[in-house]
């Protein structure tokens, strides 16, 4: 699955950490199940704590992606 698929994007450069969690949680909580969401941050954490956060509450971290200034989040919001 690549970033053009996701249905919902969010733009969390310029974000610390824990605002990219947060911000990312507050939105998969509003989504239906399977919704897939690109997330972008610049935030180095990012990369351990997004993934983390997938793993913890059972979403799919579909892809990860490092970026020129960050990183690039593919997630699907657990069933």
């Amino acid at each position: 699955m690549k970033p053009a698929d996701a249905s919902v994007r969010l733009d969390l450069r310029g974000l610390k950490c824990p605002y990219p969690v947060i911000r990312t949680e507050n939105r998969l909580s509003a989504l239906a199940g399977g919704t897939v969401v690109e997330v972008e941050t610049t935030d180095p954490l990012s990369a351990i704590d997004i993934p983390h956060f997938c793993n913890e509450n059972g979403h799919v971290l579909v892809s990860q992606e490092a970026l020129q200034g960050g990183h690039r989040f593919v997630i699907r919001k657990k069933l």
